[in-house]
């Protein structure tokens, strides 16, 4: 986020009358001021594709590999999905906050931290990404090496429907508390980031494939149509962010008195200004 800083002048005041004819023609020509469509917006657009795209290219091709020839093993995947994370938030987080993930920006926007009307534009652009990369995989992986590296529960749905809350949910709070509280270590955003996603994998792994983003789990089943319990890798995750964004809201530090934060209907948005 950039802060804007404002300049003074003292040239004098210079009064102009503009007739009703020229205020249309203005209007004309700046038919829309408030259009987020700008070239900023198409680079953070962009760096969503990207990240999104480089992110899931080398966690599912790692559990491909490990699929098929069984070399990488759980805590390797564990460490490629961690690392991936990591290098995509130092790499684009500063131009598009690299939410690289539709429940974690669906999550920033429920609490106001990000306007929804450009939440269509990221997530479509995190799930172009994943599916791309998945359809690359696919064509580099073909005949015994084609493995599917989507997500699928090894138990029962409810099992990794909660499960898949859960670490969704800790992976939010966790983005919340050091990418977004001015209080925090913000260079170790990437880090810690990056490490929640690995402990999830590890524990999450066997049971539900740890999605913690309806883009992962959406790529491969687009490439492969295999729509088993595709709800699962999408509700759980989105309701788990959502919370997890609202808890840490409610935790975050604030001044003002509790008698003063009640008085008002907009809680979350006057603690998380604090």
């Amino acid at each position: 986020m950039a802060d804007i800083t404002h300049s003074s002048s003292s040239h004098g005041v210079v009064a102009v009358s503009i007739s009703d004819a020229d205020m249309h023609k203005l209007s004309d020509d700046h038919p829309d001021d408030d259009c987020f469509v700008t070239l900023p917006f198409i680079q953070k657009v962009i760096a969503e594709f990207v990240g999104t795209f480089f992110l899931i290219f080398v966690g599912d091709c790692a559990v491909t590999v490990n699929l098929g020839k069984g070399v990488v093993t759980l805590p390797g995947v564990a460490i490629v999905w961690g690392l991936a994370v990591t290098v995509m938030v130092y790499s684009i987080g500063h131009i598009s906050g690299a939410h690289i993930n539709p429940a974690v920006t669906l999550a920033f926007a429920s609490v106001n931290r990000f306007p929804w009307k450009e939440v269509p534009a990221y997530i479509a652009a995190q799930i172009l990404g994943g599916t791309l990369a998945s359809g690359t995989l696919r064509l580099l992986f073909q005949g015994t090496e084609d493995k599917f590296p989507g997500t699928l529960p090894s138990g029962t749905n409810l099992q990794s429907l909660v499960l898949e809350f859960i670490i969704t949910f800790y992976l939010m709070f966790v983005i919340s508390a050091v990418a977004t509280d001015n209080r925090a270590v913000g260079e170790l955003a990437g880090l810690a980031i990056g490490a929640t996603v690995l402990l999830n994998v590890m524990i999450a792994g066997p049971v539900s494939g740890a999605s913690m983003n309806p883009a992962r789990s959406l790529g491969p089943v687009f490439v492969s149509s295999r729509f088993e319990s595709i709800w699962i890798y999408i509700l759980g995750p989105i309701l788990g962010a959502i919370a997890g964004a609202w808890v840490y809201n409610i935790m975050r530090y604030t001044k003002r008195p509790l008698s003063e934060i009640a008085k008002t209907a907009s809680f979350l948005k006057r603690s998380y200004s604090n």
